[in-house]
């Protein structure tokens, strides 16, 4: 099968040259010609990027050979077809224009034939090197998205899988674990608009409400007795219901990766998401912002989210009886900034609630 040519344009509007250049060039390649700018344009629109190189003349009639550049420099087509400018009459200012309008070379009146092959040999070679790498760069970027699309749908469902194995234990209904990782994706929108000092940025967004889904984990730890204990725990088993936020840290290090930004929130939150901005949480007995603030967030999710969902150990509450807990301090202690952004989110938390928004588990134990 025979291989269609590359097509070269020439534009100018004297026809001996345009003659002299298409014998150079007719053997390797399809010649189209121009005598005039506003045929030229009408061609470059018409071939795009089919175009291999544009010999273009400096001063022709309807357009000049700079308006043309002009032209496809607002356009882009100087990105994808290389140009060189052919002129008897060159000034510095119009060398000047002409490169700064994308012009890959100048060739000036008479010219040797070797050398203008050589001169657009080159060009065209580089410009086609350039288009391959470019062509390899979009196809390994959209790979890598595919590549990095699964392995995020892999861990999600990871995730999830893991979580429903402590909601399995629990007996709750399935729904908590995907309403504190909604929860914890409106409170980082609220978050981020209000409150920039954080510097929480979209793309943590997905990370952190994952993490977020992890929060009970050590319970895996905790034995049948006291998780599934239907009536009020001793101290000595409250004591060990606590642990589960250090048992949840033991886990999580036996997948530890060094730098790993979604194992250090993971990690966080399971710690430090029943912390209290004043001092009196646990396990460490943090104190304000000592407490990172996804943990801050995951914190008043769970509290908001145990009490509207049904327990082994009590009944839900009404959203609006939950709100009041919460705002009187009765269920914890957040700061200013996590208050005023579940005065925000309440509503859209409401709905979700209400309209069993299939995402609930563990109170404030």
């Amino acid at each position: 099968m025979k291989m269609e040519k590359d097509t070269i344009l020439i534009a100018d509007d004297a026809e001996i040259n345009r003659e002299v250049l298409r014998f150079i060039f007719e053997e390797q390649y399809n010649i189209i010609e121009a005598a005039d700018g506003e045929q030229t344009i009408r061609l470059i629109e018409e071939y795009g990027e089919k175009l291999r190189l544009i010999f273009l003349d400096l001063i022709m009639p309807e357009k000049t050979g700079l308006d043309v550049l002009r032209f496809m420099n607002e356009k882009h087509y100087i990105d994808i077809i290389p140009v060189i400018l052919i002129t008897g009459e060159a000034t510095d200012e119009s060398d000047e224009k002409a490169y700064e309008y994308g012009a890959s070379d100048i060739i000036y009146k008479p010219f040797a034939a070797n050398v203008v092959m050589r001169r657009a040999m080159n060009i065209i070679e580089l410009y086609g090197h350039r288009r391959y790498v470019e062509a390899e760069l979009e196809k390994r970027t959209a790979e890598l998205l595919e590549s990095r699309e699964q392995l995020t749908k892999s861990n999600e469902f990871l995730i999830n899988a893991l979580s429903s194995v402590i909601e399995f234990r629990s007996l709750e209904s399935g729904e908590h674990i995907q309403r504190v990782k909604y929860f914890t994706k409106l409170f980082l929108e609220y978050m981020r608009k209000l409150y920039p000092k954080y510097g929480l940025t979209e793309r943590q967004v997905p990370l952190i409400a994952n993490a977020a889904a992890l929060h009970d984990i050590g319970k895996i730890a905790i034995p049948d007795s006291i998780l599934l204990k239907p009536g009020k725990l001793t101290e000595e088993e409250f004591e060990e219901m606590k642990k589960h936020t250090i048992y949840g840290c033991e886990i999580l290090e036996k997948f530890k990766q060094e730098d790993n930004e979604f194992y250090k929130y993971c990690y966080e939150i399971c710690r430090y998401h029943h912390e209290r901005y004043d001092g009196k949480g646990y396990p460490d007995g943090l104190v304000g912002e000592e407490i990172p603030i996804w943990a801050q967030i995951a914190s008043i999710v769970d509290v908001y989210d145990a009490l509207v969902s049904e327990r082994v150990y009590k009944s839900p509450y009404d959203v609006l009886e939950a709100v009041r807990m919460i705002e009187t301090g009765e269920c914890g202690a957040f700061s200013p900034e996590i208050m005023e952004c579940f005065g925000m989110a309440k509503v859209e938390m409401f709905a979700a609630t209400e309209g069993k928004l299939s995402f609930a588990d563990n109170i404030i134990r």
